[in-house]
């Protein structure tokens, strides 16, 4: 039986799709939060995404030990940055589509002090640099809702 932090670093499996884990991830979190219209939740949408970046924190720092440092496996770091692209903003597919494609940018690319955040040790480095991406993506979204361009 698969470890619990095991199982939530994954994504519950994600992970170990191999390359594009995150991308997966990333998606499986856009649907989930569309079919949910977790963006509806208020104020708990912003509780449930702080505690899964606790329990990313955790998780990575657990897995670190035996996978090394920032694994392909570990996924729960895109969950997370994802959601927080998609806080407080419309539930709809242009914004959850435009969500997703800056997220992966920022995620992939990892501009503006992101790559530098990968520094920080065990599970902060993991997910820091991904919750940065997710911040990025979520102000320029609030700029194209705010000025009405979507």
């Amino acid at each position: 039986m698969m470890p619990m932090y095991k199982l939530l670093a994954t994504g519950f499996g994600i992970g170990y799709f191999g390359k594009g884990g995150g991308t997966i991830a990333a998606a499986v979190c856009c649907i989930a939060w569309y079919i949910s219209r977790a963006g509806s939740w208020g104020w708990w949408i912003i509780l449930i995404t702080l505690a899964v970046l606790a329990l990313g924190v955790w998780c990575a720092s657990m897995v670190e030990r035996e996978w090394g440092i920032d694994s392909s496996r570990v996924v729960i770091d895109e969950i997370a940055g994802m959601g927080v692209s998609l806080l407080l903003l419309p539930v709809t597919i242009p914004y959850l589509a435009l969500g997703f494609v800056l997220f992966r940018f920022f995620d992939i690319v990892k501009p503006f002090f992101i790559r530098k955040l990968e520094e920080l040790p065990g599970g902060w480095g993991v997910m820091m640099d991904d919750v940065l991406a997710g911040l990025y993506t979520n102000v320029i979204l609030q700029l194209i809702y705010h000025f009405q361009l979507l």
